[in-house]
């Protein structure tokens, strides 16, 4: 069992001494000591409120060793997102570190996008990709970033790279923002989405060109969602004009367009009387 390291890693991340801890759980600072130190075990009582105060399951400390889990992993634990408290499965995610032990962002380009289908949860296969870090992005979270192609999110453009946080909640999406999506069939999209879990177990994917007609993904499909958060790109977006400025471009196209019927106008008319 892990419980006695699991439980004092968790009291330092929370930056709690042994005597704070011990008069939250009413107990002596010696008996919270002797569980730390593996000397001494816990009723099912004590596994109880351990359980209340860090909001972990009991099978989580005592089944699951977290000083494996990588910073992005136990933020998401404390946050919550236990898999034995919410009756889902633990969704692990591959990742790689830099030599401060922050986790890296892996660069996922167009190439590399086949392999990254089947090799998404491979350590070795992530391990190979790319990496860099971007200073203004929380070390508590996970982020990936992938190369975009083609015009299916225009105005962003083809070839652009976009980052995402690693989602593990997918009861999170919300309806309208845009999201990096995984699935062994489609591959890598991204696109604005439509939460229908709830409903009917599925996401409804939009693209921000009209030209492409939204489809439906269902959740069993889905292996990754990465929620976007920024994006960069060598290209700037095409311009979108001001609807005042298009309001006086069209009206300028129709006043040429005036001009153009009435001269040919005036030209057949002349025409005719030359005939005459």
């Amino acid at each position: 069992m892990y419980f006695s390291n699991n439980i004092k890693i968790l009291r330092k991340r929370k930056s709690r001494t042994q005597d704070e801890v011990a008069v939250a759980l009413n107990l002596k600072r010696s008996t919270l000591s002797g569980y730390e130190n593996g000397i001494a075990q816990p009723d099912i009582e004590t596994l109880i409120s351990f359980s209340s105060y860090f909001n972990i399951s009991i099978d989580t400390l005592l089944k699951v060793d977290i000083s494996k889990l990588s910073e992005s992993q136990l933020g998401e634990l404390e946050r919550g997102y236990d898999a034995y408290v919410r009756g889902s499965n633990l969704r692990v995610i591959a990742t790689t570190v830099n030599s401060d032990n922050r986790e890296n962002i892996e660069l996922v380009n167009e190439k590399a996008k086949a392999g990254y289908t089947t090799g998404y949860a491979d350590p070795e296969y992530i391990g190979t990709l790319p990496v860099f870090n971007l200073p203004f992005l929380s070390e508590n979270r996970k982020y990936r970033t992938f190369q975009l192609t083609g015009d299916s999110m225009l105005p962003i453009p083809d070839g652009s790279w976009v980052t995402g946080e690693y989602l593990q909640d997918w009861t999170e999406i919300v309806s309208g923002k845009a999201y990096i999506i995984l699935t062994l069939d489609e591959g890598i999209v991204f696109k604005i989405v439509e939460n229908n879990i709830s409903k009917d177990g599925k996401l409804i994917l939009y693209s921000l060109n009209p030209l492409y007609d939204p489809y439906e993904v269902h959740i069993n499909e889905v292996k990754e969602i990465w929620k976007f958060v920024n994006y960069i790109s060598s290209k700037l977006p095409d311009p979108v004009l001001p609807e005042k400025q298009l309001l006086q471009t069209v009206a300028g196209m129709k006043h040429d367009l005036e001009r153009i019927k009435a001269r040919l106008g005036t030209e057949i008319i002349d025409i005719s009387e030359e005939k005459e």
